[in-house]
């Protein structure tokens, strides 16, 4: 599942008239990425929930069969955030572990890994966490030895979760349908112990502010020149 949804209210203007999955870095919308990576592993059916300028991401993506994949959209009236529009998929999604990755993040994750990744007996979800960048340098979570996600404790720098992960459909069994944010699933998760995680050290960047679009466009189209 790809999450696209959302307004993307902090990179204004620009998404006044372009929805920020199809903002484009070195001339190819962030959401193309995801979409050749996800073909690229094996993987052959997507969804998409869509809302904000939706008929946009609809009509540049359409079915999905020039990558090869099959898409399904999920509309949203008004965004539900990252577990509303989740939830509010599942039906589409099926009864097995599912990749979620977040529409607005540049990643160069190997997707083929979390194709193959099997949810550990504990686990209800399996986050990919990265370092953290220069606007969030303390981080949002710790893993230990045993790869549990934990709180980070006021002394110690954590992890920043990259927007992509790999969730069973049990882990929002219990949530009510409706607009809800991923945090306080996590949370709970974190409490029952059964939020696992990895750190991962390629390339990725948060594309959250027409700032970030720009440095991130020219840093990639001089690695497309060389």
């Amino acid at each position: 599942m790809i999450l696209a949804a959302g307004f993307g209210e902090r990179m204004l203007p620009l998404t006044g008239h372009t929805p920020k999955p199809l903002l484009q870095v070195a001339g190819t919308p962030l959401i193309e990425y995801h979409l050749r990576g996800l073909a690229g592993a094996g993987f052959a059916q997507v969804v998409i929930n869509i809302s904000h300028l939706g008929r946009q991401i609809e009509a540049y993506c359409g079915d999905g069969s020039r990558w090869g994949l099959e898409i399904t959209y999920s509309p949203e009236e008004q965004p539900l955030e990252t577990a509303g529009g989740i939830q509010r998929a599942l039906p589409v999604l099926g009864a097995q572990p599912f990749l979620v990755v977040n529409g607005d993040v540049w990643i160069d994750y190997p997707f083929q890994r979390l194709g193959r990744w099997q949810l550990k007996p504990w686990e209800t979800a399996h986050l990919v966490m990265v370092d953290n960048p220069p606007q969030h340098p303390l981080g949002d979570f710790c893993l230990d030895a045993e790869g549990r996600v934990t709180y980070r404790p006021a002394e110690r720098v954590g992890y920043t979760y990259a927007g992509l992960g790999v969730f069973a459909p049990a882990f929002f069994a219990h949530m009510e349908p409706g607009k809800l944010a991923l945090r306080p699933l996590l949370d709970a998760a974190i409490a029952e112990g059964c939020l696992g995680g990895e750190h991962f050290r390629g390339d990725w960047e948060d594309v959250g502010t027409p700032q970030r679009l720009t440095e991130l466009d020219a840093r990639i189209s001089a690695a497309d020149r060389r």
